[in-house]
């Protein structure tokens, strides 16, 4: 295993409490966790060859400093001699740029490689470095595209000419890991720790045929609680005229492995809670719960879907019949702005 305090001394350029810059401080939050990886990796690389190998492997990627930094500890079952490698990650709030840093664990005394920095817009994340392979010059690139909770794709690109041509040498395909402990559901939330902006949309009438919504801002800032296990989240309702707070208070069961999520409303704090919602993630997060509306049963069901580190949906909906049909009557849209 590769000694951490290589990792930790490297961390140590990472975001302080006076960040000019936190935008794209999350970029790789969904990527922590446990990982299957499918290579396919080019033989000779700016030579001419078209000859390609593959191999599986896999990568385990945790946080370090407060989100601000992470690490992946990688292995590379490649035909001829598996290998083991750590990319150790950084974010600079200067300049709103992630720089990477590659440890090769066949030379772990061999001096880092310079590192690639870059960012993500529109969800695609480039990162490019100087470098040299065979004692000339070259332009490195990675790619990082299609990230979801589940799955990710890289590659990595060099370019003997200053980046006018490109020569794709590696590709990988990530696709993330079945629970190996009963605490694996309770990363499910990770996504929603920090601060955000969100845009609601809220059905004026529920249950009574109504078709006319009203629209507002608010912000939400999600911490965590019970060692990860799980968080309470403060909500700002702008709503015209009548603007209020509320709580969300989530629990993991790892049991059941399903979340209950209670709510508390601010502007009757001493009503009881009604009764949690409960649920899982399975590529979206669904979560329901029975409760009574103006008097008579309802179900109720929460969806969280769209989610990228910077960005989420979430809706809820009512059902008068049991859940065979639904009426949605509340939309969000969240859109990240920094760390708690």
């Amino acid at each position: 295993m590769v000694s951490r305090t290589i990792l930790f001394a490297l961390a140590a350029i990472a975001c302080t409490a006076t960040a000019d810059d936190l935008s794209g401080l999350h970029d790789f939050d969904l990527r922590v966790g446990e990982w299957q990886a499918h290579h396919r990796l080019l033989k000779e690389r700016l030579a001419g060859s078209d000859e390609w190998e593959e191999f599986d492997g896999t990568q385990t990627v945790w946080p370090l400093m407060d989100g601000c930094a992470n690490a992946d500890d990688n292995v590379f079952d490649k035909p001829g001699g598996a290998y083991r490698g750590v990319s150790l990650r950084a974010y600079d709030p200067k300049t709103g740029l992630w720089a990477i840093w590659w440890l090769d664990g066949r030379s772990p005394f061999n001096a880092l490689d310079p590192p690639v920095k870059g960012r993500f817009e529109n969800g695609v994340g480039l990162f490019y470095g100087d470098d040299t392979l065979r004692g000339k010059p070259i332009r490195v690139r990675f790619t990082w595209s299609n990230m979801t909770r589940t799955s990710a794709h890289w590659e990595q690109a060099f370019s003997p000419d200053g980046g006018k041509t490109w020569e794709t040498n590696w590709v990988t395909d990530f696709k993330r890991a079945a629970a190996r402990h009963a605490r694996s559901g309770a990363y499910d939330f990770d996504f929603l720790i920090g601060n955000w902006q969100v845009h609601h949309r809220q059905l004026k009438a529920r249950l009574a045929g109504s078709t006319e919504w009203i629209e507002f801002d608010g912000r939400q800032s999600t911490r965590p609680t019970l060692d990860g296990a799980g968080n309470v989240s403060e909500n700002w309702f702008e709503v015209p005229g009548r603007a209020y707070r509320g709580v969300s208070v989530r629990s993991y069961d790892p049991q059941s492995r399903q979340w209950a999520i209670w709510w508390l409303d601010g502007r009757d704090p001493a009503r009881p809670l009604d009764p949690p919602l409960q649920g899982q993630f399975e590529n979206a997060g669904t979560f329901y719960a029975d409760d009574t509306f103006d008097g008579r049963p309802i179900r109720v069901r929460f969806v969280w879907s769209r989610i990228t580190p910077t960005s989420a949906h979430w809706e809820q909906a009512y059902s008068p019949d049991g859940g065979k049909t639904w009426e949605t009557n509340w939309v969000s849209d969240f859109k990240r702005t920094s760390l708690p």
